[in-house]
């Protein structure tokens, strides 16, 4: 079974290429051994630089099963996660998540993540995008608002 999501992801991933509409990356998320969504990378043709296949894949399946977690999901990906997916993917709690080819791999194809792990071990003010701090007191104010309301749903 696992095999067969996997290959899917990866005929995603190449449809996508041959059709000329964005990235070598698909990704299907699996709940009770069914497919629920599915997505491609769709960065260039969507213009958005979140539009990764895993995170349309995660933003469908939610939908589709109504949740914000997807408890008792797998991921399949036809590639290992960048950091920004694999933010995307802890944030949604599967299960467990599967890939094909390595970091590596989409490194040698042109598709290169490690400058953004690199980034994120310097001083906010030394990265190519400095991060500078400004308000944080009255940035503690939603925080505070957060904590009063009774009827927050944790997450």
């Amino acid at each position: 079974m696992i095999n067969s999501f996997m290959e899917q992801a990866i005929r995603l991933a190449v449809a996508n290429v041959r059709s000329g509409k964005g990235g070598p990356f698909g990704a299907v998320v699996v709940k009770d051994g069914r497919i629920v969504a599915a997505g491609v990378n769709s960065v260039t043709t969507a213009n958005d630089p979140t539009a990764h296949a895993e995170v349309i894949a995660i933003r469908e399946a939610c939908r589709i099963l109504n949740a914000f977690q997807l408890d008792g999901c797998e991921i399949y990906t036809s590639c290992e996660p960048c950091p920004m997916c694999l933010g995307a993917i802890y944030w949604a709690r599967p299960d467990r998540v599967y890939f094909a080819a390595t970091a590596a791999d989409a490194a040698a194809a042109g598709f290169d993540d490690s400058f953004i792990y690199e980034e994120l071990k310097r001083a906010h003010s030394e990265r190519r995008i400095p991060l500078e701090p400004c308000l944080r007191e009255a940035g503690q104010e939603p925080f505070r608002a957060w904590l009063q309301n009774g009827n927050r749903i944790s997450y």
